[in-house]
């Protein structure tokens, strides 16, 4: 089953044989298809797969993208990611390719396989203690995309991740959107560090319990900046807000599916007259806070202040269906999109 998942040719979109790069559903089938080509690379390292062997080319040559060069976690030398480069036909007629991009960075997600499954999970807790920024992977992730964006800017760059890969590149992302510096990205199964509220039927109840949730850490935020002061007229999101990364999540997948409530929520506060209280709790973590009360820094990926939400709103059989990046070059697919920004 393994194999046959990780083959081009048998689970790939075969049908896209004409990408329109204005149009979102491919540009979205292709960039899942990148981050795939990703987990194959390192599949194929593993198995010691090479030459005419290899399964991984076929996930972005059939796009017409090359590998530029993998990228290598310095503690297992694992493949984490990849670089690729656009190269379409000189013979291709197609009017929308100025929306395509030059250059790609797609970034894996945790493999549960033995070579590199200690070194994901570490880095999965490093996510869930908000602490990925801190790791050697991260500031090669980071380092790479600041190289590609120095030699020809941020319009024609792309960042693509999926789980664990997400997190890598939403750390990239915000880091280069701290510079001024706003990536086109593409964002699977993005984690968020939540108990999964967005799981309770009852919408009172949810929206209770995010209520409640949101007067706490607003409270906790303002105990805390009354022991360390700090300028509360400058807000930490007004400098990402022009960011907007799209996030691609699946109700059945409880690792992300509270993206759906965190934005909601954040609307429904507004509506309510709530905001003030809802600005302070959207930026905040009770972990991160937590941290910071002992001194240590703590970073919140998984807070942001814009996105353009895709959701798949299609039966899902299981857990692993709703949080497979293979769900998002379906053909088929159901899906609900809702544009958040930050005012």
């Amino acid at each position: 089953m393994d194999s046959e998942r990780e083959c081009f040719d048998l689970s790939g979109p075969l049908y896209l044989t004409y990408v329109l790069w204005d149009n979102p559903y491919h540009r979205m089938s292709v960039a899942a298809s990148l981050v795939q080509g990703a987990y194959i690379l390192e599949r194929d390292r593993q198995e010691k797969r090479e030459g005419p062997n290899a399964l991984a080319p076929p996930w972005w040559k059939f796009f017409h993208f090359q590998l530029l060069r993998p990228l290598l976690d310095d503690v297992d030398s694992s493949i984490f990611g990849a670089i690729y480069e656009f190269k379409p036909p000189s013979s291709q007629d197609n009017d929308t390719l100025y929306r395509s991009p030059r250059y790609v960075i797609a970034f894996r997600g945790t493999l549960t396989k033995s070579d590199s499954v200690s070194r994901d999970i570490a880095l999965d807790i490093h996510f869930i203690r908000q602490g990925l920024h801190q790791t050697s992977r991260g500031g090669i992730a980071i380092q790479a995309v600041r190289n590609i964006v120095a030699t020809i800017g941020d319009s024609n760059v792309w960042l693509a991740g999926h789980s664990l890969g997400s997190a890598m590149a939403m750390l990239t992302g915000k880091t280069m959107a701290k510079s001024g510096m706003f990536l086109e990205s593409f964002l699977f199964n993005p984690p968020f560090v939540s108990a999964p509220i967005e799981r309770i039927k009852d919408e009172k109840v949810k929206h209770g319990i995010r209520f409640v949730g949101s007067v706490i850490t607003a409270g906790l935020t303002i105990a805390m900046q009354a022991k360390q002061p700090k300028d509360l007229s400058v807000d930490p999101f007004a400098a990402l807000a022009a960011w907007v990364p799209c996030l691609f999540v699946n109700p059945s997948d409880h690792i992300c599916s509270e993206y759906i409530g965190y934005f909601e929520h954040r609307r429904k506060m507004d509506e309510i007259g709530a905001g003030v209280i809802e600005r302070l709790a959207t930026q905040n973590s009770l972990g991160g806070l937590l941290m910071s009360a002992f001194g240590k820094e703590s970073e919140p990926l998984h807070l942001i202040p814009s996105a353009s939400v895709t959701v798949n709103v299609g039966p899902t059989h299981d857990f692993q269906d709703g949080h497979g990046i293979h769900q998002w070059w379906k053909p088929d697919l159901r899906l609900e999109h809702k544009l958040y920004t930050y005012k």
